[in-house]
Formats: C-alpha cells, sequence, structure tokens
C-alpha cells in the first residue's frame, strides 16, 4: 500500500495545509559561555526552512515515556513520536532516529526515508512536508502482532529546493488522509511495520 509522499513521487495524503505540531514550535536552547570565556550567552534560536536556506536548530523531538510501554495509550503516544520523528527527518535530513523506530518489514518507511535523504544531498534541502497527527485511533486487541491504528495524517506542502535557491521540481500539495498504522512492541520498544492509505 502507498502512504505519504514520498519525496520521490507524487502525494498521496492529499488534503489542506497543516498548522505544525510540537516538532515545529520555536523554543530556544541557550549555550552557556564557559567560566574562561568572557563572551555573553548566545541563543540558539530555530528557524524553519526558507527560499534562502536549510532550517536551523531544529528541537529533536524526545520520546515521551508512555511511547516506551507495551499498552493500547502506549502505542498511541508512540505513533505520534514517530510522525514527529518524521517531521525532523523532513526539516533536517537526518533520517536516522525514524530509521531506527522503523521494522525492515516496512517497505513504504525505507522509501519514504530513501526519497527524504536524497533530497537533502548536494546541497539540495526541503521547505514544509511537515505532520501532524490530530487523530489517532488505536484498534488494540490483546492478542495481536502487531497491533494497528487509524491515523488522520496532515502535512505541509513540500516545495524542492536547489543548492542556488531555485525550485527543483513542481511542489508536492498538502495532504490530509486517513492511514492504518501498524506497530510491533518488541525488546522494550515499538516499531513501525507497515503503514497505508484507508481508501
Amino acid at each position: 500500500m502507498l502512504l505519504l509522499s514520498a519525496c520521490q513521487g507524487g502525494s498521496v495524503l492529499g488534503g489542506s495545509p497543516s498548522v505544525t505540531g510540537s516538532t515545529t514550535a520555536s523554543p530556544t536552547s541557550s549555550v552557556t559561555a564557559s567560566a574562561a570565556s568572557p563572551s555573553p550567552t548566545a541563543s540558539l534560536v530555530y528557524k524553519p526552512a526558507d527560499a534562502k536556506g536549510k532550517a536551523q536548530n531544529v528541537p529533536v523531538p524526545v520520546m515521551p515515556e508512555l511511547a516506551k510501554e507495551n499498552s493500547k495509550a502506549g502505542l498511541e503516544a508512540f505513533i505520534g513520536y514517530w510522525f514527529q520523528q518524521l517531521s525532523y527527518a523532513y526539516e533536517t535530513g537526518d533520517v536516522s532516529k525514524t530509521k531506527e523506530s522503523s521494522s525492515n518489514s516496512c517497505r513504504l518507511c525505507a522509501d519514504l526515508l530513501s526519497g527524504v535523504a536524497t533530497n537533502y544531498t548536494e546541497g539540495r534541502w526541503l521547505i514544509g512536508g511537515l505532520y501532524q497527527t490530530p487523530v489517532i485511533e488505536v484498534l488494540w486487541e490483546t492478542s495481536s502482532t502487531p497491533q494497528r491504528a487509524k491515523v488522520q495524517v496532515l502535512q505541509q506542502q513540500i516545495v524542492y529546493m536547489n543548492p542556488d535557491g531555485s525550485t527543483g521540481r513542481e511542489n508536492t500539495a498538502a495532504t490530509n488522509d486517513a492511514a492504518a498504522f501498524f506497530g510491533i512492541y518488541k525488546d522494550g520498544s515499538w516499531s513501525t511495520t507497515d503503514l497505508g492509505v484507508l481508501r
């Protein structure tokens, strides 16, 4: 099944633009000057990507403790966190954390992350593409492996930028779709085993 916009093809979770979630908030983190340095404290402020360059100082998603539990609430928390990781990948090109929490059996996960990484090679970058999951309905069954959920997935429009500041290809439209999410709990953590659009 196809899901999301994998940066290599067209959008399959089509819909309206979304306001970004916690991964796109604008917190600041302070770097305290050492006692040996008289320079003042510098603030690293989050700056989203634009036509002039890549996103800067993007907050790294932190897995909530609940997402480590083998429970209905734990899976719901994990799904929200997984999409926050995916947003982070779109903003930075760093797909490592999302890859770690995705099973090798999830072909779409691999294709999606490969597409994101490709669009950050040779000085390229992306604008937008961030996710929200306003509705997560876990269909918990005690004896089921994997567990499954229905998720409303919103994704912003994606703009593909070249190193010289020109656009690389036609934009991918914003999406709003219902998705099937499959996850398995193994060795103390969840991983995504499959994704698909609910038709």
